[in-house]
């Protein structure tokens, strides 16, 4: 990340500067021009504040909340309306580069106030602008009585940051009402300490699963982003945090496999550690998980970060037919519309959101239940998934699957 910062800033210094040909165009204004100029130093300054405050306070989350939103309504407006400009400029160069046309800066910043409030909406309402994401993967050795199996998959809940008791309802009502076979969640139930959970405790133990409801801890779990008094005041944190998902109804794994049966057949569902690339821990270990499963039973596994499944998965000797991970949250931030995916995020995961294949090996990355640092999400609304397992061959041309998406939202 530290790499990035100087482009990022040389990004947002050079949408700002070709935003503001348009204003400038439109509005001839001295004090206009000193308001322009002083609200990217301001929020710069409050971000700077926020790294010298105590990590993992209350005041430094709020802190980096409010920047992140404001940083957002002042960056994301500016940088996809300037392509219009672009295109004027296009034609200018051909022109002799006349003055900017009165009428394009005018719809420039129209076009930056539509996405204004696009961006406005997403941090005031999208963090509980749940959508429901089916997938429904056939695999031609899954074993028959588990043809139509249902999976309720959520992740990355970050029950520290909640704050609309009503709105988290709507999500967990929402979870209950697919009535899915099993419910897995795959990690992060909290940002630092066990203690978030403490007023939740009661909305997600209303979670119902008729073959049960099964965790994996995240990389946040471990409260590796705090300062601890002591490494046994953290590991006590760990502790209570394990017997949370007890409370919740939640077997946890960790570098484990339980069998799930049905009609005299088994699935086995595997669950590890938090395992990450580049400087996250690597808790996680496949090789115990899988010890003493037999190599032809059917294996789902939950691994809270998605880069475990290139890291390590897919050259495990045995066959993972599918691997549930969360950990990206779509970056809060993106469109995901009409089979179209984008976000920033994208250029440091590989595998980011939705449905991934490697030959007969799947992987989905779920966009997160919650929401961390930015109080909201933009176009990248939090998840609850549904995936359906079919037992059929598949051609090996073709991804074998059906994605579908229903809206709901709430305040």
């Amino acid at each position: 990340m530290a790499r990035r910062l100087p482009i990022i800033l040389l990004i947002w210094l050079g949408a700002d500067l070709y935003f503001y040909q348009a204003v400038q165009t439109l509005y001839s204004s001295t004090t206009l021009s000193w308001w322009y100029w002083l609200i990217d130093p301001l929020i710069m300054s409050g971000l700077i504040a926020a790294i010298f405050i105590r990590r993992g306070s209350r005041l430094q989350q709020h802190l980096i909340t409010w920047m992140m939103g404001l940083m957002l309504l002042a960056f994301v407006p500016r940088l996809f309306s300037v392509p219009v400009l672009w295109v004027e400029d296009i034609t200018r160069l051909f022109r002799g580069f006349p003055p900017r046309a009165v009428w394009v800066s005018g719809l420039t910043l129209g076009l930056a106030a539509l996405l204004f409030f696009l961006v406005l909406f997403g941090i005031t309402r999208g963090r509980h602008f749940y959508r429901v994401r089916r997938a429904t993967i056939h695999f031609p050795d899954l074993p028959a009585a588990f043809d139509g199996f249902t999976i309720t998959q959520i992740s990355d809940v970050h029950s520290g940051s909640f704050t609309n008791a009503a709105g988290v309802q709507k999500g967990l009502d929402l979870v209950n009402a697919q009535q899915s076979d099993v419910i897995l969640f795959t990690g992060d139930l909290v940002n630092n300490k066990a203690s978030e959970m403490d007023r939740w405790i009661a909305a997600f133990a209303q979670l119902k699963a008729p073959m049960g409801k099964f965790s994996v801890l995240g990389n946040h779990d471990y409260g590796d982003y705090i300062h601890w008094e002591t490494p046994e005041a953290k590991q006590d944190n760990l502790s209570r945090l394990r017997q949370v998902h007890a409370d919740i109804g939640f077997r946890l794994l960790r570098d484990e496999a339980i069998s799930l049966h049905k009609d005299g057949h088994s699935i086995t569902l595997l669950g590890v550690e938090n395992w990450g690339k580049g400087g996250f821990h690597k808790y996680g270990d496949l090789k115990k998980a899988t010890a003493g499963v037999p190599d032809k039973a059917f294996k789902i596994l939950m691994s809270h970060d998605p880069s475990h499944w290139e890291g390590v998965t897919l050259d495990h000797h045995q066959h993972i037919h599918l691997t549930l991970s969360g950990h990206t949250h779509g970056m809060q931030f993106g469109i995901d519309l009409f089979g179209f995916k984008w976000s920033p995020v994208q250029y440091v995961y590989k595998q980011w959101a939705g449905l991934y294949r490697q030959k007969d090996r799947f992987l989905y990355v779920n966009r997160g239940f919650g929401f961390l640092g930015l109080k909201g999400r933009i176009g990248m609304w939090p998840e609850v998934a549904v995936i359906t397992l079919r037992r059929h061959p598949f051609p090996r041309e073709r991804l074998p699957i059906h994605i579908g998406s229903l809206p709901i939202h709430s305040g």
